[in-house]
């Protein structure tokens, strides 16, 4: 007699894996602070391809014209500095001279899930996730491959008050994919291109851009577990930014022109790595990036930059009696900056963090983790800081988890706040170089719960959360001193202020 059976999996949206909370792959109900997830679907199926619309439909996230903010946790401050760190498969992407995040440069070709850490992360990842963090994870190339193609267009409608339509005959806006992803014997292959022109609904505000990536990975058949490659990326964009609007009469669709300026960017990133992976016993990864950053503003010279980056980090993971998994690593990051804008600068940031997660028993897990992160700029003599978190996650039942968490949070500032010196229009900016660096402390207590029925899959997260840091950076309005002239005069500078405090409940399903 011969019996077939046919067996369907019983997979809940706590199955999900993520590797950001604790730097190693777990299921996303075993983390110690919120993580959320969003998914290419998402993408394709709300037709966004830009970065920051899409997190900003996120709950928790706001992006406000490119400042992020996870909880109401930052402020704004016109792309100089981020308390919100964004990755690309655990690297930063954050810009050596303003400290910003480029939402342009973010790939969202061949993308296997955008994850969401909200609250400080900065044991793990260091300076900008004072806030939190969100790691833009690449998908893994499969025999049978996978390739996608879209192109869109538009156009922008005339508003109702017909003193404020500048422009004559459609404003149309357009943009073209292409990502393909495939494995080639023990090659992986990546492409991904995207192409977008947007003449914009605002005078003065219009922006093409393109993006092109590589993606190679070899899977050695000699030593087990061995793979190296190299990412590239090659950016451009083209746009013009404004400060002010024009008048009160036109409303925001007319710019000052004293305050816009064309800007032509060109990013160049190379991510080599190599990695030893033992299942179940030990990985060593060691991973580069080397990012290139090129500022020109054909209108005003005086405001070019240059700027070169190279990060690399060693991380070691290994387990102990199946009970205890160990996450130890080294980071080095160099910046320069040659500006116009900014002057020129070097800063130098070192840092060493472990981190280890234990099960007590079968449903407790224990996290704990340290870091010390050094930072200097210009020679001058660096600070050392030391950096705590740690964590517990109980699992009540199958498909209920509790946790809770508390973590601290360190941003250094950027060129931009502590050196940014010019003068846009009616508005002037003085720098700071006096500027201390933020910190503070972020403690979550929460819930998650899955549900799975006949018709339901899902999951209900509820957190309580409290978050303090003291030494924010603001742009403040005021009366301060020119630098050269010592005469006193009206604008905006970086500042420190005091304390701040964050605190509610969220609710997410």
């Amino acid at each position: 007699i011969s019996l077939d059976f046919a067996l369907e999996p019983e997979v809940t949206e706590m199955e999900q894996v993520v590797v950001s909370a604790g730097r190693l792959e777990q299921r996303v109900g075993e983390s110690t602070v919120s993580v959320s997830i969003i998914r290419p679907s998402a993408l394709s199926g709300s037709h966004i391809n830009d970065p920051a619309e899409l997190l900003s439909k996120h709950p928790g996230i706001e992006v406000l014209d490119g400042q992020a903010s996870i909880r109401g946790g930052s402020g704004f401050s016109y792309g100089a500095g981020s308390r919100v760190l964004a990755l690309k498969d655990g690297l930063p992407m954050i810009s050596p001279d303003a400290g910003s995040i480029r939402w342009w440069s973010l790939p969202l070709e061949n993308l296997s899930q955008i994850e969401v850490i909200k609250g400080a992360s900065s044991v793990l990842y260091g300076s900008s996730a004072l806030n939190g963090i969100i790691n833009f994870r690449s998908a893994e190339a499969t025999a049978k491959g996978h390739t996608a193609f879209f192109a869109e267009a538009g156009l922008y409608d005339q508003p109702r008050q017909q003193k404020w339509v500048w422009w004559k005959g459609p404003r149309v806006f357009s943009n073209l994919s292409f990502s393909h992803l495939k494995k080639y014997g023990n090659t992986d292959l990546g492409i991904g291109t995207f192409v977008q022109n947007d003449p914009g609904y605002r005078k003065r505000n219009n922006e093409a851009m393109g993006r092109m990536s590589l993606q190679l990975k070899h899977h050695n058949q000699k030593i087990q577990g061995l793979s190296y490659g190299m990412n590239t990326s090659v950016l451009l964009n083209n746009k013009t930014d404004f400060l002010l609007w024009e008048n009160a009469a036109t409303g925001a669709l007319v710019q000052d022109s004293s305050t816009a300026n064309r800007l032509n960017a060109t990013i160049l990133i190379l991510d080599p790595y190599i990695s030893l992976k033992r299942e179940g016993q030990y990985t060593h990864d060691l991973r580069l990036r080397y990012q290139f950053l090129d500022n020109e503003f054909p209108r005003g010279g005086q405001t070019n930059s240059q700027s070169r980056s190279l990060y690399a980090e060693y991380l070691l993971w290994f387990s102990v009696n199946g009970r205890m998994n160990v996450n130890a690593g080294l980071v080095q990051q160099s910046n320069q900056i040659r500006s116009n804008f900014y002057d020129d600068h070097e800063y130098m940031n070192l840092a060493a963090y472990g981190q280890a997660d234990y099960s007590a028993t079968p449903r407790l897990k224990l996290v704990g983790g340290v870091r010390m992160e050094f930072n200097r700029l210009n020679g001058a003599n660096g600070e050392l800081v030391p950096l705590f978190r740690t964590g517990l996650n109980y699992r009540l039942t199958d498909y209920t988890f509790l946790r809770g968490s508390f973590g601290q949070g360190y941003r250094y500032p950027s060129i931009a706040e502590k050196f940014a010196a010019t003068t846009l229009g009616a508005v002037k900016i003085f720098p700071s170089p006096e500027l201390k660096a933020e910190s503070g402390w972020n403690a979550e207590l929460g819930i998650k719960q899955g549900i799975l029925t006949e018709h339901w899959d899902g999951l209900v997260d509820v957190a309580l959360f409290y978050t303090q840091n003291k030494d924010l950076i603001e742009f403040l309005f005021g009366v301060y001193p020119d630098p050269i002239t010592g005469e006193y005069g009206f604008g905006f500078r970086a500042n420190n202020t005091e304390y701040s405090r964050v605190y509610g409940s969220e609710l997410e399903f």
